[in-house]
């Protein structure tokens, strides 16, 4: 049962055009403390992002508990990883976890269960106004001299940056699935792979045993990354969180499950099935709102 909890979503935004009543709608299912997250955005495309990915965690919630969307509580930690508070011990999903990542067209959710989760996706763009060494050289400082090697021997300018965005999905895969903030050192991690299958890291020098990793390709030169590891790896107040922090080694990763692929959702797949609760979330949220709050939601919509 404990496969249910592991999730492998990818949402291509490229392919929802909402009207504002649409879009309107959408943001109307989300609690109001998740607004201004979105609304802060000045161009469409990045409140799409970032609608969407507010919207997977409460769908994939939805999919795994059965939790309707007007009760679901989704909150983060200092360093912003988001966790879902509940009242239930759930001994079935005891650390169940998720991360979201949105690059270019796409938007993913990734989920697990018992395992710390990171998700991050890079879409592979072409600097403009420097060439590709100039551009790499940018993140040199976040790399360990034997992926500099990697990267700037990788062949064409194509080639390097393709390594380049591989390597940097990886390491933000990791720091995100431990719950870390911005100021943890990416050159402590040093990937090493076999034709980017077979991914293994290095931390701090020594190989580590509690974390495994994929990549998968996505179209339109997009790439998404996926760590899974040790819920005692997790950063203090990510580890708060948890359930089920110390178990034997040998199961780590044994017993559960890896999908081979992430599943493709439309915008309007994650939506409430049931027109009635859609119109509940709708309506209590409204009904919960304080006057003020009603005109600064009015506002929003416009």
């Amino acid at each position: 049962m404990m496969e249910r909890g592991i999730q492998r979503w990818v949402v291509d935004i490229s392919q929802w055009n909402p009207t504002q009543d649409d879009f309107s709608f959408t943001l109307s299912l989300l609690p109001l403390h998740e607004h201004s997250a979105i609304t802060r955005f000045v161009k469409f495309e990045d409140r799409k992002r970032a609608v969407v990915s507010r919207l997977l965690q409460y769908a994939l919630v939805h999919k795994v508990f059965g939790i309707p969307f007007d009760e679901i509580i989704i909150k983060r930690t200092v360093e912003g990883k988001p966790y879902m508070e509940t009242d239930i011990v759930n001994m079935e999903f005891p650390n169940f976890n998720f991360n979201v990542s949105h690059h270019g067209d796409y938007v993913a959710i990734a989920s697990e269960p018992l395992y710390l989760v990171g998700l991050d996706i890079v879409s592979h763009v072409t600097p403009k106004n420097e060439t590709t060494l100039e551009f790499v050289k940018n993140f040199s400082s976040y790399l360990t001299s034997f992926e500099w090697d990697n990267i700037i021997n990788a062949g064409t300018c194509n080639e390097i940056l393709g390594d380049f965005y591989r390597y940097w999905c990886l390491k933000e895969a990791f720091v995100k699935a431990i719950g870390a903030g911005l100021g943890y050192r990416l050159d402590r991690l040093e990937f090493h792979h076999t034709n980017w299958t077979n991914i293994s890291v290095h931390i701090d020098g020594e190989e580590s045993k509690e974390w495994r990793f994929w990549l998968f390709e996505l179209a339109k030169s997009h790439w998404v990354s996926v760590a899974r590891g040790h819920p005692k790896s997790a950063v203090k107040t990510y580890k708060s969180t948890l359930l089920l922090t110390e178990f034997e080694e040998e199961e780590n990763h044994l017993r559960l499950p890896l999908p081979n692929s992430f599943v493709f959702h439309t915008v309007e797949q994650l939506l409430p099935v049931s027109s009635n609760e859609v119109g509940a979330v709708s309506s209590k949220m409204h009904n919960g709102m304080k006057e003020e709050e009603r005109d600064e939601f009015a506002d929003e919509q416009n």
